[in-house]
């Protein structure tokens, strides 16, 4: 939405290796990355992000149980490249290489969080050795959890009704539940409070974008890096 006017978008071309999409209503260039328009006549106007999960279809589908699914339309499917991305792409040269002093290697995929202007990238190989992991970016506490099947990733502000939670795994436990500290309540992966005096409570989503590590830098050129237990770079 622009002004109050839906766009309707369809792929138009690869711009280091991040999608271009094309409006239909005015032919603009948009980038997938940011969602600013790059040409054409809405060029410098961003599209509002909306907070979203990244999530495997497994654990999507015990949460959402009834959920639909979007399927291919008949006959195109076939136009698709095979499901071997990752393969596909480490044969692809970056634009931005390892340089001296990088604190990651350049297809390192990494969590990127912004709030209040600020950004950090949290490298998702640490994330799944140390979640859940407390953080605070630009003022805001939060807490980066991954699931069960070491894929998915969820991203909370750590604090409810005014208080700030330090949450840590509950071991043992058959499922991943978290424990806050202040007083004991359980924790689903949703963010919700399952037991305990705070039973009920919801926490708020941030925004997250899982990412290479060469394309989060290119659009995020201020942001911060958790190396917490990683080793120095070469």
């Amino acid at each position: 939405m622009i002004d109050g006017r839906a766009l309707d978008f369809h792929l138009w071309g690869i711009n280091n290796q991040n999608f271009i999409m094309r409006d239909e209503q005015t032919g603009s260039w948009w980038q997938q990355v940011s969602g600013e328009a790059i040409q054409g006549p809405l060029k410098g106007r961003r599209l509002t992000g909306v907070i979203h999960d990244e999530l495997s279809f497994g654990i999507w589908k015990a949460e959402r149980p009834g959920g639909r699914v979007l399927k291919p339309v008949p006959g195109k499917s076939d136009q698709y490249a095979p499901a071997n991305w990752e393969r596909r792409m480490k044969k692809t040269p970056t634009v931005t290489p390892k340089v001296p002093g990088d604190p990651l290697e350049p297809r390192t995929v990494v969590v990127g969080v912004t709030a209040n202007g600020r950004a950090k990238a949290y490298p998702f190989p640490l994330l799944r050795t140390q979640s859940p992991v407390l953080d605070t970016v630009g003022g805001v506490p939060i807490v980066l959890v991954v699931g069960d099947d070491q894929k998915s990733i969820r991203v909370f502000e750590r604090t409810l009704d005014g208080r700030k939670l330090e949450l840590f795994a509950k071991a043992g436990a058959p499922n991943l539940r978290l424990v806050d500290a202040e007083t004991g309540s359980e924790w689903d992966f949703g963010g919700r409070a399952l037991s305990g005096p705070l039973a009920g409570g919801q926490l708020a989503k941030v925004k997250a974008l899982k990412e290479y590590w060469f394309d989060w830098k290119i659009y995020q050129p201020g942001t911060a890096v958790y190396t917490r237990g990683s080793p120095p770079p070469d």
